[in-house]
């Protein structure tokens, strides 16, 4: 028997067309669209359908779309298959998903505070002071050593996510950003991208929203996960109806460690990894970690078909 660990990715996987089979097919997929339409007063389902792009990619309907096809394929596959995963993680925004799907919070309240955390991380910083870039080829002692150095000289930049043992993303002011990605090309790195993001995320910059959203935590009863959710700024923790509150204050600023939450899952004994929602970036950022890791994905008819093959044949 497969030993499971569930992802749910972050911003940046959308795509228009997402999740559109899974909506026709499925009726707990079309309860979470229509859902996320009455909680948000928004269509999410034309908007992933349909798009068009430019409104797909804005921040606000961005987090809410991914949220809600994220939650869509946790539901029609637990409905396909019923099996209990070991440990469940989110990258970032995915965190949420992973929350919502583990019981700690009701799907419409998630999506008000997705909402609210996307307003807030918006708001923070104004358009073009802030970038992220991705780094690839050096590891992150390097990064973090050229981060410091011109975080001194030219302002903040510091690692946002610690994606792999060669791929950190390093957010901040923006001259700082590409400063950095100049000198790591120059000590070797293969790739330095600046990622199309509209706000510098998981780093100081975001200190005051993060406070500002901890206001908006203070009415919210979280619940014990029904499995273990593990939290992106301390993947060594997992999430209890005690301590969430204070975990997603602390996600909006400090950086995403999911090198190390992948090597947590492993450590758990997980086996088999599946990505809930839009690509399969998490499922790359999982081999490349973990060569010895099977990994699946549901977005969609066909990658949930060949989900529940390989599942049925290693029960």
């Amino acid at each position: 028997m497969a030993r499971l660990g569930v992802l749910f990715p972050g911003q940046g996987s959308q795509y228009v067309g997402m999740g559109r089979d899974l909506f026709q097919q499925f009726e707990p997929a079309r309860a979470c669209f229509e859902e996320a339409r009455a909680v948000l007063d928004v269509d999410i389902g034309r908007l992933c359908f349909e798009g068009p792009r430019e409104s797909l990619d804005l921040t606000e309907n961005t987090q809410a779309a991914t949220l809600t096809l994220e939650i869509a394929a946790w539901r029609v596959f637990e409905e396909q298959l019923g099996v209990r995963p070991s440990a469940m993680a989110g990258h970032s925004l995915g965190e949420y998903g992973a929350l919502c799907a583990a019981g700690a919070l009701g799907f419409a309240d998630t999506l008000r505070l997705v909402r609210k955390r996307a307003f807030l991380q918006q708001q923070a910083v104004p358009p073009g002071v802030g970038a992220n870039a991705a780094i690839q080829g050096l590891d992150r002692d390097t990064v973090e050593a050229l981060c410091r150095e011109v975080s001194a000289e030219a302002g903040l930049v510091s690692p946002s996510c610690y994606n792999a043992q060669d791929q950190t993303v390093v957010s901040g002011y923006t001259a700082p950003v590409e400063a950095v990605m100049a000198r790591a090309l120059a000590a070797g790195a293969k790739r330095a991208l600046k990622l199309p993001l509209s706000a510098p995320f998981h780093c100081a910059l975001l200190e005051g929203a993060a406070r500002r959203f901890g206001a908006d935590l203070e009415g919210v009863a979280f619940r014990d996960c029904s499995a273990p959710v593990i939290p992106n700024c301390e993947p060594g923790a997992v999430h209890a109806a005690a301590s969430t509150k204070g975990l997603l204050i602390r996600q909006i600023h400090q950086p995403v460690r999911w090198l190390e939450t992948i090597e947590k899952m492993a450590s758990m004994g997980i086996d088999t990894v599946i990505e809930m929602g839009p690509k399969k970036v998490l499922s790359v950022l999982a081999l490349r970690i973990r060569r010895d890791l099977t990994v699946l994905n549901v977005e969609n008819l066909e990658s949930l078909q060949r989900t529940v093959e390989v599942l049925s044949g290693k029960s």
